[in-house]
C-alpha cells in the first residue's frame, strides 16, 4: 500500500489545492445544505458545477473525444479527496456525471455524447438514475418495469423508485424488462429517457429530515425511441455493469462533511471534560476511532490500486458497510451525550450536526447496496466462500414465484 503521492501526484494535489483554496469558499452551503430552499440550493448546485467545468475539473478521466480532461482515476480521485475538505452543493450532480454520461458515451450511439456530454458537465442539465423498484432494490436483475417495442418506440410501463433528483432532472438512464420469457439477467435493456415526456410522473419522497431528495417516478405508456437505446437489446445488464464499475470510484468513503471519530471526542470533551470516568465512553470512543482508521486504510487500498492503473475490487464494499453502520452508531452515541440538547435545530448546534447525519445513516445502509447484500460480495468475492444457492438465475423471469 502507498501512503504517499508520487511526485507527478503531489504536483496535482497540489495545483487543485491552489484552485480550490481561490474558488470553493464562495460557493460553501450553510451546515450541510439542507436549510436551504431547493430553488436556492440547485441554483448554487449549477454555479459550482460550472465553475469546475470551466477549469477543466469535471470528467477529468474521460477520453477528450467525448468532452473529458484524458486525465486518470487517481487524478479524479485526488480532487474529489481535496474538495471534500469544503461544504460544497455537489450532490445533484454526484449521479448523474459520476455513473449516467459515462454509460451514455460508452453504450450511446452517434452523435449522443456531442448532445449531452457538455451540457451535463456545464451544469446546464441534470441526470438521475432510474435502477430500483419497489420488488427490486437489491435484487437489480429483478425489475419490472416494461418495454415493449411499437415499430421505431419503445411503450414503458412500471414503476421506479428512491431516484435521487428525479423531480429536477432534465433526463436518465433506464432499465427495463424488455423480454420477460428469458432468465431474469438476460431479458434486460437499458434506455436514456426524457424525464419530461408524456406519461412521466414524479412522486417526491418527504424524508425524516423534511427533504424531498427521493423520488417515485411512475411510467405510463410513455414512448422512448429506439434510437436512445444503450446497448443491444437485451444487454441490460451488461450495460449497467459500466454504471456500476464507475460507481465503485465513489463507494467506501464517509460522506463529506460528515462527522469522525474526532469529531465526537470533541463533543465528549467540551462535555465532561479531558477526564474519560466512563470506561464504557473510553471503549466507545476506542471503537469509533479503530473502525475510522480501518475505513481510511482500506479506502487507500483502492486508491493505491487505482494510482498502479488497476481497477477497483469488490473490497470497496467493506469501506461502505462499515462505514454507514460506524457513522450511525457514533452519531446515536453523540444524541445520547446531549441528551435534551439533541433537540436543537439551532445551525450553531454540534446537535444539528450528529442529529442530521444520525437520521441520513439509516439511508446510507441501504443505498449503494444493503448492509445483507455486501456482507454478500465480501463473504463470496473476498473471502472466497461458497455462493449463496439462488434458485431464480436460469428459469424464465415470468415463472419467477409460481409453484
Amino acid at each position: 500500500m502507498d501512503f504517499e503521492d508520487t511526485p507527478d501526484e503531489a504536483s496535482y494535489r497540489s495545483q487543485v489545492r491552489t484552485w480550490l483554496a481561490e474558488h470553493a469558499p464562495r460557493h460553501e452551503t450553510p451546515s450541510s445544505g439542507l436549510s436551504l430552499p431547493d430553488d436556492e440550493f440547485m441554483a448554487l448546485a449549477r454555479a459550482w458545477q460550472a465553475c469546475k467545468a470551466e477549469a477543466g475539473y469535471i470528467g477529468i478521466m474521460w477520453p477528450k473525444a467525448v468532452g473529458g480532461q484524458g486525465g486518470t482515476p487517481i487524478q479524479h480521485i485526488i480532487f474529489h479527496q481535496e474538495e471534500e475538505h469544503y461544504r460544497l452543493p455537489n450532490v445533484p450532480f454526484q449521479v448523474g456525471v459520476g455513473m449516467c454520461l459515462p454509460t451514455l458515451f460508452t453504450h450511446g450511439g452517434s452523435g449522443v455524447a456531442e448532445r449531452f456530454v457538455a451540457p451535463a458537465i456545464r451544469g446546464e442539465e441534470l441526470w438521475c438514475q432510474l435502477f430500483s423498484e419497489p420488488a427490486a432494490g437489491s435484487d437489480l436483475a429483478g425489475v419490472r418495469a416494461r418495454a415493449v417495442r411499437d415499430g421505431d418506440d419503445w411503450v414503458v410501463n412500471g414503476q421506479k423508485i428512491w431516484t435521487s433528483y428525479a423531480h429536477e432532472a432534465d433526463y436518465g438512464i433506464v432499465l427495463l424488462r424488455t423480454d420477460p420469457s428469458v432468465p431474469k439477467h438476460k431479458g434486460l435493456t437499458m434506455f436514456y429517457v426524457d424525464m419530461r415526456s408524456p406519461g412521466v410522473e414524479v412522486r417526491p419522497i418527504r424524508t425524516l429530515l423534511g427533504d424531498a431528495e427521493f423520488n417515485e417516478v411512475f411510467f405510463t405508456d410513455v414512448r422512448i425511441p429506439d434510437n436512445q437505446r444503450l446497448g443491444a437489446v437485451g444487454e441490460g445488464w451488461k450495460v449497467s455493469l459500466t454504471t456500476l464499475m464507475f460507481e465503485r470510484l465513489a463507494v467506501g468513503g464517509r460522506p463529506a462533511q460528515s462527522p469522525d471519530a474526532r469529531a465526537l471526542v470533541r463533543l465528549v470533551i467540551e462535555l465532561q471534560g479531558n477526564s474519560l470516568e466512563n470506561s464504557a465512553m473510553a471503549e466507545s470512543l476506542a471503537r469509533f476511532y479503530v473502525a475510522d482508521e480501518g475505513m481510511a486504510l482500506t479506502r487507500m487500498r483502492s486508491t493505491t490500486a487505482v494510482s498502479r492503473g488497476q481497477v477497483p475490487g469488490p473490497e470497496a464494499s467493506i469501506g461502505k458497510l462499515v462505514m454507514a453502520k460506524t457513522l450511525q452508531d457514533m452519531c446515536a452515541c453523540a444524541l445520547e451525550l446531549l441528551e435534551d440538547q439533541g433537540l436543537s435545530d439551532r445551525e450553531d448546534s454540534p446537535a444539528r450536526m450528529f442529529k442530521t447525519w444520525y437520521l441520513w445513516s439509516a439511508g446510507l445502509r441501504i443505498a449503494g447496496g444493503t448492509d445483507e447484500v455486501l456482507r454478500n460480495v465480501i463473504a463470496e468475492r473476498v473471502l472466497g466462500l461458497p455462493q449463496e444457492e439462488r434458485n431464480d438465475r436460469d428459469i424464465p423471469f415470468n415463472q419467477i414465484g409460481r409453484a
